[in-house]
């Protein structure tokens, strides 16, 4: 489960296009890096997998298939979408509450309680390689965490409501070098149970994580290919000229 296409995917701020009749094909149980300049529509590319774009009154056209069903066919449960397709920010968002409250969050709003709920909160952690650290301090406010620990813990609250796939927007733009690499191990282990599809502007890291590559370029997807052969042997002179550094 987890398999996504696009068929002619656009989206528009008004008359603008962001990203322009997209088609893709995102392997289940795979990491996808989604790289380019700023501007290019990575993010709008994410958001449009779990109809975020939508908050920011953007129109989308084509199709984004899951597991073969369009999330835009007017009969989608947009709450429960979001459910099966979680996101991680750029910037670390605990909520204002304590560390258990945090992933429990969500299962909550489903109607799970008491052991269950225990069970799911110290799963997610684990899961989130968060449980070790906190494990003792539950109780305690997330704004306490660093910043690598308020990400994992953020990765844990995606996990928490049981997702199929997890969209990540530059997870570690704000976060040290040792706090990226245990994200980025992180992201290895997770693609065993889930679909990831990570916007990065750190080539490093998209060759470093990634199984695929989309490359986008003024909203354009100008080259997608297993992660080595975009970095390695580009199709397009324009993919070379980004991963080499010669404009972006």
């Amino acid at each position: 489960m987890g398999l996504i296409e696009t068929e002619d995917l656009s989206v528009l701020y008004g008359d603008v296009p962001a990203i322009k009749r997209v088609n893709i094909e995102i392997e289940a149980n795979k990491i996808t890096a989604v790289i380019g300049p700023s501007g290019c529509g990575k993010t709008t590319f994410l958001r449009a997998l779990n109809r975020m774009n939508e908050l920011n009154g953007a129109r989308t056209d084509g199709k984004v298939l899951i597991d073969g069903e369009n999330i835009y066919n007017g009969n989608t449960d947009v709450n429960m979408l979001r459910r099966r397709v979680g996101m991680v920010f750029q910037q670390p968002n605990p909520f204002p509450m304590s560390i258990f409250d945090n992933v429990a969050y969500g299962p909550r709003i489903h109607g799970i309680r008491n052991n269950k709920l225990k069970r799911i909160v110290e799963e997610s952690l684990r899961k989130a390689a968060l449980w070790e650290e906190v494990h003792d301090r539950l109780d305690s406010s997330a704004l306490m965490l660093s910043g690598g620990q308020q990400q994992r813990l953020c990765i844990a609250r995606a996990l928490a409501v049981n997702p199929e796939i997890i969209l990540f927007d530059e997870p570690c733009s704000a976060l040290d070098p040792i706090s990226t690499a245990r994200i980025e191990a992180l992201l290895r282990e997770l693609k065993k149970d889930y679909t990831i599809v990570i916007v990065t502007h750190n080539m490093q890291q998209a060759a470093r994580v990634s199984d695929y590559t989309a490359f986008f370029l003024m909203g354009e997807l100008i080259e997608f290919d297993e992660t080595t052969r975009i970095f390695e042997r580009p199709k397009d002179k324009r993919t070379e000229d980004y991963i080499t550094g010669r404009f972006g």
